[in-house]
């Protein structure tokens, strides 16, 4: 039996023939092809977000010298000062009262918006509900409202002068407590964050819940469980991804509150212009003039909101490999 008589080295068909010159263009195009697509996206982060951050950091490193009396041209200099303004921030004792009223304001803030947010979703999961559509976009615009509008809202809601609730309180003799003044203050920045955010958390929530398979659903009526039975035992457990999503994204968001206390400050004395981290940047670098300082600040507060995010997401995603080996 003889063999087959193989063809010339690079003759037509080939099966060792060597690549034209058009197919190897076109692999190195196939290949060469992701990259052109991500360019423009990887130029906008670095036009808007890496040059900015990496220009903050320069600027935290640096500070303003001062000749004389500061007057003329080469009176006011700027020079390497190291960690000096990283130094001033961490001992500065307005960043840290400022933080641990965001301390207080997300112990508040973050329960609640996430508690009602599951409990509305879970309530639309239901077949019993009436109206679905248009009660999930009820419960979702106000996310859709700026932050700064929604906090000039609520901040007429809470002047006595003006506010309806302060009316009809006057006129059934209850009292009429200042929402705007030392404790209730927190509720009412709280109040104003919660009515905005739920929405949003409620759809992410929504959409897990509504991603069960109907067997699993089916499986449950059959064993005779109730509707909170499955809700506490199947749906909250398999939107637990979700939730973890929810909450990474709520401390984000409380870390960087600026607009709510921002907007209520002209209402209020309560409200001092370093009354959060964010707003003591905003305050050393437009009200003082010491951008350097306020650089360091932000630095300071990208890194913690970072340490904190990934902490959470590392104990969450160990946690999740325990639950799948068990």
């Amino acid at each position: 039996m003889t063999s087959a008589r193989r063809k010339a080295y690079g003759g037509e068909g080939a099966p060792y023939a060597r690549p034209s010159a058009t197919s190897t263009t076109t692999v190195r195009r196939a290949r060469s092809a992701p990259y052109v697509f991500l360019l423009p996206a990887t130029i906008l982060f670095a036009l808007f977000f890496a040059l900015p951050i990496g220009y903050a950091v320069w600027l935290s490193l640096h500070k303003v010298q001062v000749k004389g009396l500061g007057l003329g041209s080469g009176a006011r200099t700027e020079v390497w000062a190291g960690l000096e303004n990283y130094t001033d921030s961490l001992t500065d004792s307005e960043l840290l009262d400022g933080a641990l009223r965001v301390l207080g304001y997300g112990a508040i803030v973050v329960p609640v918006m996430l508690g009602l947010a599951l409990l509305f979703a879970l309530m639309l999961d239901t077949d019993r509900v009436r109206l679905a559509p248009v009660t999930r976009l009820a419960i979702f615009l106000p996310y859709a409202i700026p932050g700064v509008v929604a906090a000039m809202l609520w901040g007429f809601l809470y002047l006595p002068d003006v506010s309806p609730f302060y009316f009809v309180l006057d006129k059934l003799g209850m009292p009429q407590p200042d929402l705007l003044d030392g404790g209730p203050l927190y509720v009412a920045l709280s109040n104003i964050a919660v009515w905005g955010g739920t929405g949003f958390n409620m759809i992410v929530i929504y959409t897990s819940l509504r991603a069960i398979p109907a067997e699993v659903h089916e499986a449950a009526k059959l064993d005779g469980a109730t509707p909170l039975q499955t809700a506490l035992r199947i749906k909250i457990p398999m939107v637990v991804p979700s939730l973890v999503l929810t909450f990474f994204f709520s401390i984000i968001a409380t870390l960087q509150v600026f607009s709510e206390p921002t907007t209520l400050k002209p209402l209020t004395n309560s409200v001092s212009t370093t009354w959060s981290p964010l707003m003591k940047v905003y305050q050393d670098a437009f009200g003082k003039g010491d951008i350097h300082s306020a650089a360091a600040t932000a630095v300071i507060i990208a890194l913690v909101t970072l340490a904190l995010s990934f902490g959470f997401l590392r104990a969450a995603n160990s946690r999740t490999k325990q639950e799948a080996a068990q």
